[in-house]
């Protein structure tokens, strides 16, 4: 009888398949450039980034949309890194227009950095503006895209993109504990300098070195759990199509819009401003949002708060990944109509779910 296979004793993953892995994850990015995988959430890979390019003399725009950005700058600023910073409202995304006035100001700025999606306040920046900007200057850009790969189109060479950080735990629905980010020949230049750390797990120069040396081995003893993980999670993409797997986020995030504006809920930003990830509504000013997501979560139902400073009062519908679908947007709009009318308000849940079946019939 062969034996049952423990998952605790996992076989070691092929280090023959990382090259592959490298290859399918640049074809999601829409990208030749170089792609390093990272055994570690993506947290990690975005340090790794901030590590590698800071040096004293190096000027970066940092663009802080939530806790994410102001990190990033944390970290180029730990490396010697002249950061410039630019900060939007608590929540809100950032302009085109402020970017532009800011390297107006700062003509030797080499590096600029920006999260694309926040499912912490479900706010969506304008990336083609804002990249478009630093490639008339020939700045360098770092886009974390952790939360928007799969949940919004990515043409990472299309855009002229030079480092875009993923990871698959969202959008992609698969496992959190690795990442991956793509690197342009540009951004190489700026990161292979004479001081680049090495000899650390945050150094991707060496990295380069492996990918140069056929990648066959990456630093550290492999999770082969997670790299498996993300393999599957990569085949349920490419089965849908990266096309499809942002077309179903995309419904979802406009079925959702759709129900609570029947139940006369105040949308946190304008349809063009918010990510497809998660659907961010401003309580009432009667409604504690904590009993709220109390109730929600009697039932099972994933409302939850508002990350950040002053956000408190925000309640967000996830609907990532596996809960971009019909069901789970109709329970999460439902939800919280039941919870408005627990609160003594008025809401029309009947037309609620009227509006997002006609949405997804649409």
């Amino acid at each position: 009888m062969t034996e049952a296979w423990n998952p605790l004793y996992a076989p070691a993953y092929p280090a023959e398949r990382y090259a592959i892995l490298a290859r399918r994850i640049g074809a999601i990015l829409m990208t030749d450039n170089d792609v390093l995988l990272v055994q570690a959430e993506a947290v990690v890979a975005l340090e790794a980034v901030a590590t590698s390019l800071a040096r004293p003399g190096l000027s970066a725009l940092n663009i802080v949309t939530s806790s994410y950005g102001g990190w990033f700058g944390q970290w180029l600023r730990r490396g010697g890194a002249e950061v410039i910073e630019i900060v939007a409202r608590p929540g809100r995304q950032i302009e085109a227009e402020t970017i532009a006035t800011a390297l107006d100001a700062n003509p030797g700025v080499r590096a600029l950095a920006l999260v694309h999606a926040e499912s912490a306040s479900g706010i969506l920046n304008p990336l083609p503006e804002i990249v478009a900007l630093a490639q008339a200057r020939g700045i360098v850009t770092v886009v974390d895209a952790v939360a928007s790969v799969g949940g919004h189109a990515l043409d990472v060479t299309g855009l002229g993109i030079d480092i875009a950080v993923i990871g698959p735990q969202k959008a992609l629905g698969g496992p959190a504990g690795v990442s991956a980010l793509s690197v342009s020949p540009r951004a190489w230049e700026l990161i292979m300098h004479d001081n680049a750390p090495r000899n650390s797990i945050l150094s991707l120069a060496d990295q380069k070195a492996r990918v140069d040396g056929g990648r066959g081995a990456l630093p550290g003893t492999p999770a082969p759990l997670e790299f498996f993980a993300l393999e599957a999670a990569l085949d349920r993409v490419e089965a849908d199509g990266v096309e499809q797997t942002v077309a179903r986020h995309e419904k979802a995030a406009s079925a959702t819009r759709a129900g609570l504006s029947a139940l006369g809920a105040s949308l946190w930003v304008p349809a063009e401003q918010a990510s497809n990830l998660v659907t961010t509504i401003s309580a009432p000013t009667d409604v504690e949002p904590t009993s709220v997501m109390r109730f929600a979560g009697g039932l099972a139902v994933d409302l939850t708060a508002g990350v950040g400073t002053g956000l408190s009062h925000l309640i967000r519908l996830n609907h990532t990944g596996p809960r971009a679908t019909f069901q789970t947007v109709l329970a999460s709009v439902v939800t919280y109509g039941e919870a408005l009318r627990q609160a003594g308000l008025a809401a029309d849940v009947g037309a609620a779910s009227e509006a997002v079946v006609r949405a997804y019939s649409g």
